[in-house]
């Protein structure tokens, strides 16, 4: 932790005076990421082991940015502790922006502008920066080959129908391995490939696409990452909106290359399998072995993207074995029984300032709980406190110290409670739960914490957590520091 800090005041000549892990129980990398912050600047640390990764990340970073690239800037690096600071993009992603602004499959207008934006920019990693990319410094491997596709694809038999009890014959599958790695690598494999494009990976400070998680990047087709994209197994794009969306990134592909169309969806069809069967194994790793359920939450979804492509696409070549497992997958009513649980009540909990307003219900039902923590003993008020949020430590445990502050989540938990089961009974999917404070910074933050950490113990239950006066502020601070000399 140290020596983010000292990258930090290094980089902005001054301490940092909050420091904060944003990677939860709910992430599935092996790096901590913190974000570091005083009254004038921000940054995100990033605190991991595997030194060519990291080397692989900062590399590319610095390629990207001088093609123009909207990627993140470096601010320090210190690779011997395996530390490096770099520009703090916010707090929305994509998916995250698509989460508020639909309605089931209904899909606002931005949500859709916003995609088309970012995925009018991914010829420009793959073709315009992938030219002159230094392909000796990615990790673990230069290109999408043999041996990485191998990897996915016995990820995907090991971890995931293994582990989830899908019959298959071995013999059979490995045939269809074999004749499906020929096949993908018959495409033309010489550009950038991405390897995690998904929806998670682009922040959209003031709106405007950035892009981040690059570092397993390598050499191979371009079909891959806009499969990563639009096969996203939890954004659950539907069938229409890829569509238009494929077409959008294919006429900004024709910008680039001289594109025959045909042979592009020849290929791209077997690409979205290989994509989603890496995610299957991820979550079966994660889900199965790792028993982390959450993970799992991902899998109906991914089951659904396969119903499609089995009703929809007939690829060019025979893989008859590796078909009947993904009818397998549909069958298995161990698959089934987490489809249920996942298809589960979204409770979305925020905290806001009074001063801002009060928060907007996205899901058209209402807005359900709104909860006021201005009576509560405020941190705000003491020197001490007032750099920090009620995500940090101190404040946190200045809260924990407050009788009243138990009582009222005790309150809060037991009326939340009684909703939740009764939603869950009923078949209703979405829940908000809201709290509010003078400045949004501390109590309000505080309690939405509490309340989201009590909730994840709850099976069926997938939890999204906002703060909206930090989201106001640190824009507000991203923008003087965008407009300061």
């Amino acid at each position: 932790m140290d020596v983010l800090k000292q990258l930090f005041e290094q980089h902005f000549h001054a301490p940092a005076d909050a420091i904060r892990p944003l990677q939860g129980k709910l992430s599935g990398s092996g790096r901590n990421i913190f974000r570091l912050s005083n009254a004038r600047s921000s940054a995100i640390g990033i605190l991991y082991g595997v030194r060519e990764e990291n080397v692989a990340f900062l590399d590319f970073s610095r390629h990207f940015r001088q093609h123009g690239l909207p990627v993140p800037e470096i601010y320090g690096e210190d690779l011997d502790h395996g530390a490096y600071l770099e520009q703090d993009l916010g707090d929305t992603s994509l998916f995250e922006f698509l989460s508020q602004n639909r309605n089931g499959d209904q899909i606002a207008p931005e949500a859709i502008d916003a995609y088309s934006k970012a995925i009018a920019i991914l010829p420009r990693f793959q073709i315009e920066a992938g030219r002159d990319l230094n392909y000796k410094v990615c990790y673990p491997r230069a290109s999408f080959d043999r041996q990485s596709i191998s990897w996915d694809l016995n990820y995907f038999k090991y971890y995931f129908l293994k582990l989830a009890g899908v019959p298959f014959s071995e013999q059979a599958l490995e045939d269809d391995f074999s004749t499906l790695t020929d096949f993908l690598l018959s495409a033309e494999r010489d550009y950038f490939l991405y390897r995690d494009f998904q929806s998670r990976n682009v922040m959209l400070p003031h709106g405007e696409p950035f892009f981040l998680d690059y570092q397993g990047g390598r050499k191979g087709a371009l079909q891959y990452d806009v499969a990563s994209l639009l096969f996203d197994a939890k954004a659950d794009l539907p069938p229409a909106v890829r569509e238009q969306l494929l077409n959008h990134y294919l006429d900004s592909l024709s910008g680039y290359i001289a594109l025959d169309r045909a042979e592009f969806l020849r290929y791209y069809y077997a690409y979205v399998y290989v994509r989603i069967m890496q995610a299957l194994g991820a979550y079966g790793f994660r889900g199965f072995y790792e028993r982390k359920a959450h993970f799992l939450q991902s899998v109906p979804y991914a089951l659904k993207n396969i119903r499609w492509l089995l009703h929809n696409v007939e690829l060019p070549i025979a893989l008859p074995a590796l078909i009947e497992a993904f009818r397998g997958m549909l069958r298995s009513e161990k698959l089934q029984g987490i489809a249920s649980e996942a298809d589960s009540l979204v409770v979305r909990v925020f905290s806001f300032s009074f001063h801002r307003g009060l928060p907007k219900d996205e899901s058209g039902n209402g807005g359900g709980f709104i909860f006021d923590g201005r009576s509560l003993p405020n941190p705000g008020r003491q020197d001490r406190f007032k750099e920090l949020t009620g995500r940090d430590e101190p404040v946190i445990e200045y809260l924990n110290q407050q009788a009243s502050v138990h009582q009222f989540m005790g309150n809060v938990t037991s009326l939340v409670d009684a909703s939740v089961a009764e939603y869950q009974r009923r078949g209703f999917k979405n829940l908000m739960v809201s709290f509010g404070c003078t400045g949004g910074q501390h109590r309000s933050v505080y309690l939405a914490e509490q309340l989201a950490e009590h909730l994840r113990e709850k099976s069926g239950i997938e939890v999204i957590v906002r703060h909206l006066g930090l989201e106001a502020r640190r824009q507000e601070a991203m923008a003087a520091q965008s407009a300061a000399p």
